[in-house]
């Protein structure tokens, strides 16, 4: 399992990946390590900014270290592409696309990708799983991506943005388009599709970036990233992201990616004020039985 964590959270407020959240000092990575490895994932590499590691590794993982196979690699703004050289204003981090790319030297295995800072639910992590540890049947490689509803992924604190999953009638991707300043207001959900406003259902099917990967994904990676560099280096605000990825990777014909359905809530902190209702949800999944109160006792 690939764990990205090397965002700041500005609208946080804080490097939100390492609060603690559990009724025992759990932090929200932590509830999915534990959900990756019941699900049956055995091995955990972390992409974090090098300043950070100590934090993960003495402080906020020091228990889950026991549990499972750890290693970490860095995204750094200037690990680029042979003849490509860092802007010297650049201080925004080349995005979730750059940092997947960071662990090509240490996978090789089928793997998922998640956001630390993202609860998922731990059936997930067992369908994400089940589908990975299946041979493929198919000549053209088949990636995946568990989908949520848009209504299970919203925020109480502000706006949001979400990737809208476009499929098939066999449930396989055709293109996911990226949905700003989504926001519940009474019975009414509203959003942004390219600066013109839409209504949205709440049942529509939304990416939250837990994706299943093969190897083969890293070579697709490594060309994209260089096209955009090519087109967007001297823009200090431009981003290379997964779903941007896999949109092209779909339209050139060189992979599929299904779609697979979860049922579960999604909640974050993209807001401080998110703080307590993830902390009121990890309590009742706790009072419930799906955790336990400490999760590495």
């Amino acid at each position: 399992m690939l764990i990205l964590a090397a965002g700041m959270g500005s609208r946080y407020g804080s490097l939100k990946q390492v609060d603690r959240f559990g009724p025992s000092g759990e932090t929200i990575v932590e509830y999915s390590i534990f959900d990756a490895l019941r699900a049956g994932f055995g091995k955990v590499v972390m992409v974090v900014r090098q300043e950070f590691a100590d934090d993960f590794r003495e402080i906020i993982l020091k228990r889950a270290f026991k549990k499972a196979k750890f290693s970490f690699v860095f995204q750094e703004l200037g690990n680029l592409p042979e003849g490509f050289t860092l802007p010297a204003d650049r201080v925004k981090p080349w995005g979730t696309g750059h940092a997947v790319l960071m662990a090509k030297n240490v996978i090789s295995t089928p793997f998922a990708v998640i956001n630390a800072d993202d609860f998922y639910g731990a059936d997930s992590y067992r369908i994400i799983h089940d589908f990975l540890v299946t041979p493929q049947k198919s000549n053209i490689e088949e990636y995946c991506i568990v989908d949520y509803r848009l209504d299970n992924t919203l925020s109480e604190s502000g706006s949001v943005s979400r990737g809208v999953c476009r499929v098939d009638n066999e449930d396989y991707l055709t293109y996911i388009a990226e949905h700003k300043k989504i926001i519940r207001e009474g019975n009414k959900i509203t959003g942004d599709v390219d600066g013109t406003p839409v209504f949205l259902t709440g049942r529509e099917p939304v990416s939250m970036n837990l994706i299943g990967f093969r190897p083969s994904m890293f070579a697709l990676l490594e060309n994209q990233f260089k096209e955009f560099l090519t087109r967007n280096i001297g823009r200090n605000d431009s981003e290379f992201y997964i779903p941007f990825a896999m949109n092209e990777a779909i339209k050139a014909g060189k992979a599929r990616v299904k779609s697979l359905h979860t049922h579960e809530r999604w909640f974050g902190v993209t807001y401080r004020e998110d703080r307590e209702m993830v902390m009121r949800n990890l309590k009742l999944l706790v009072e419930k039985g799906v955790y336990p109160e400490d999760l590495w006792v």
